[in-house]
Parts: C-alpha cells; sequence; structure tokens
C-alpha cells in the first residue's frame, strides 16, 4: 500500500444538512470544518454513508473549481464548488454539498476515491455503522414513495424500533437510495 493510500485510510468527511456543516476528519481528529449549502427542502440532500466516487478538477458553471461526486443511489450527487459564494450556509442545492471555491481547493488534494462520507441531519455522527452492518442484520434500500411508518408495516416492526436503530431523527425525511437497517 502506498504512503498515500495508507494515511488516507482513516479520512472521512461527515456533512450535517441542520448546520450546514462539512467535517474533515482523520481518525477520530478534527482537521477542519467548512460551511456549506445543502439541498433545499424540495430536493434534499440522501442522508446516508456513501463515498467519495470521483473527482475533477474545474468542471465549471455552477460546479464551480473542484467536483467530488459520491455514490449516491438514483442521481449524480458531489461535493463541489459554486459560482454562488451567498448561497452557502443555506440549503439551496438540488441536493449536491456546495463549498466556497477556496476551501473545496483546499479539501480536494486531502480526500481520495473511496474517502467515507456520512450524511446526517442529527448533531451525532455514528460511524459504526458507516460499515455494511453485520451478517445477518437485514437492509431495505428506501424507494421513491416509501414512509417509515409504511416499511415498519411492511417488515412487521416497531415505528420506534426502525428509528432507535438507524438514528433517524425525522422520520419525515428518509430519502430514495438511503439504506436502513430492518431490526
Amino acid at each position: 500500500m502506498s504512503s498515500d493510500k495508507a494515511s488516507s485510510a482513516s479520512k472521512r468527511l461527515a456533512i450535517n444538512t441542520v448546520t450546514k456543516r462539512l467535517s474533515h476528519f482523520d481518525g477520530d481528529r478534527l482537521i477542519k470544518e467548512y460551511p456549506v449549502a445543502v439541498g433545499k427542502q424540495t430536493t434534499p440532500t440522501p442522508n446516508g454513508f456513501y463515498k467519495i466516487k470521483s473527482k475533477i478538477v474545474n468542471p465549471g458553471g455552477v460546479l464551480g473549481t473542484r467536483w467530488m461526486g459520491m455514490d449516491i443511489p438514483g442521481g449524480n450527487y458531489g461535493i463541489h464548488g459554486t459560482n454562488n459564494p451567498a448561497s452557502i450556509g443555506t440549503a439551496a442545492s438540488l441536493g449536491c454539498v456546495r463549498m466556497f471555491n477556496h476551501h473545496v481547493e483546499e479539501l480536494f488534494p486531502n480526500v481520495f476515491i473511496g474517502t467515507p462520507v456520512h450524511i446526517n441531519s442529527t448533531m451525532a455522527v455514528d460511524w459504526s455503522k458507516t460499515n455494511k452492518p453485520a451478517q445477518g442484520k437485514k437492509t431495505y434500500t428506501i424507494k421513491s414513495g416509501d414512509t417509515l411508518w409504511k416499511i415498519a408495516r411492511d417488515f412487521n416492526v416497531s415505528i420506534n424500533e426502525l428509528i432507535a436503530v438507524n438514528n433517524i431523527s425525522n422520520p419525515d425525511q428518509i430519502q430514495p437510495g438511503q439504506v436502513i437497517i430492518i431490526p
């Protein structure tokens, strides 16, 4: 393993859509935190655990100076710069995470393909859930039109169990493509 790969193994990003902050971690150590713009109410940034799948320098236009694509199912979501810096700190995007261009340029060389990204709308980040659930645990990928109540009914589990196991702060804000654990 190259030293770059070895040093990147413990790096991860956490994006909080409530506080509109992106946190860059190395292990348990916070390296830096950045203000961001997230998806607006009609096109929210999907909560869940993802990975960086692509990186582009100077994608241009609304994407600003850098693009880091995430493996979020059902869409083309990324962390990127912006040509609208006034939007940072707001819910303004179509689901992507916008950063000031100078911030995304600072972060970009420290993020690698495969870097974990946790997007959440709670204050706490539970990194123990970043890996696939333990064998024997059933998961379900949320589809368009699903509600937590429908999923609970379909799998014959209590809504409270579903919320607790998945650390869901707002049961009305589940997203298509989000993977949840069925207790």
